[in-house]
């Protein structure tokens, strides 16, 4: 693995990252998750639980911060193992292991819409069922993001 080339610090747009103390380009692409609309959005998304035992059901935006969380550690951790066995470039850490999957975490549902799974299927049913006149005022990428909808895919768009 080309470790120079999967984690450099530069940023969409041919854009070099700000020097900063204290904040690596890592924690800051983190930062401007937290900070974005669309990851806030979350706290208005049921996070599914079928047959739940009690009348609690947490939201999207709470799943998404406990799994940024595990994330969290468990990259710190490959990172450490990264270290001991030198295999990682001396301008990347642990930590920023632990910076790149928790913002993976964070980022996860943010592209997705409500009903999960279920919701991407009615999306592309409804528009390759119903919604055909709307995609005909559209070019043809734009209409297969819609009749093959994806909420990852979403997700990139949105964070990007």
């Amino acid at each position: 693995m080309d470790w120079h080339q999967l984690l450099n610090k530069a940023r969409l747009g041919g854009r070099s990252a700000k020097d900063e103390s204290g904040r690596t380009a890592f924690l800051r692409d983190h930062d401007k998750i937290i900070f974005s609309g669309a990851f806030r959005r979350l706290a208005r998304k049921t996070q599914v639980h079928p047959l739940a035992t009690n009348d609690h059901v947490h939201n999207r935006l709470t799943h998404s911060l406990e799994v940024s969380c595990v994330g969290r550690t468990l990259g710190i951790r490959v990172g450490e193992r990264l270290q001991q066995r030198q295999l990682l470039p001396d301008t990347v850490s642990a930590t920023d292991f632990g910076d790149i999957v928790q913002s993976a975490c964070l980022a996860h549902d943010i592209g997705n819409p409500p009903f999960g799974h279920t919701g991407e299927r009615a999306i592309r049913a409804w528009f390759q069922e119903r919604g055909q006149h709307f995609l005909d005022m559209l070019p043809a990428h734009q209409q297969t993001d819609l009749t093959f909808f994806e909420g990852n895919a979403q997700g990139f768009r949105i964070l990007t």
